[in-house]
């Protein structure tokens, strides 16, 4: 079994309803378990400002699918809660976001699916949720902790513990 960080977002309808079925129907996977999530995060959109603010969370999760069946099940989901990726804009507004962050130690560029996630290390809505669950991990590419790639981060984006955003 494998050891595999999810990054969940969404930043339109019920934000809070629509992660809680993600974690949901994730949760009901026959090959996934959840081991802890994240507290729940209200972020800066990253990449096209205009637009509403997100809901965050990171997930562990242990299970036996392959790198990119797990990507199929979280694509099935996202579809499954409204999400339409041909009818959307690039880091625009969508009922739900599940990305594969980390599986494992696992290095793995495909033209369909990239792990660790090539974006993680500049996007503070991810740092932060992580840092709550594994702050020592070493990024496999980076040779640095999550603490460390947040330390590092230029262009930190507002997070807020979710119902404390002023």
């Amino acid at each position: 079994m494998a050891i595999a960080y999810l990054c969940l977002g969404t930043n339109s309808g019920d934000r809070k309803k629509l992660i809680e079925q993600a974690v949901s129907f994730l949760d009901m996977s026959e090959n996934i378990k959840i081991i802890r999530t994240s507290a729940l995060y209200e972020t800066e959109p990253w990449g096209l400002k205009n637009q509403d603010w997100f809901l965050n969370l990171a997930v562990e999760i242990k299970t036996s699918l392959s790198p990119q069946d797990l990507l199929v099940k979280c694509l099935n989901i996202e579809k499954a809660l409204g999400r339409d990726r041909n009818k959307e804009t690039r880091w625009g507004s969508r009922p739900i976001d599940i990305d594969i962050i980390f599986y494992d130690k696992c290095i793995i560029k495909s033209d369909i699916l990239t792990i660790p996630h090539e974006r993680m290390h500049l996007r503070a809505f991810v740092l932060v949720a992580l840092l709550e669950l594994i702050p020592d991990f070493i990024h496999p590419i980076f040779n640095q902790t999550v603490t460390q790639l947040y330390d590092n981060l230029e262009d930190v984006e507002d997070v807020y513990l979710y119902g404390t955003k002023p």
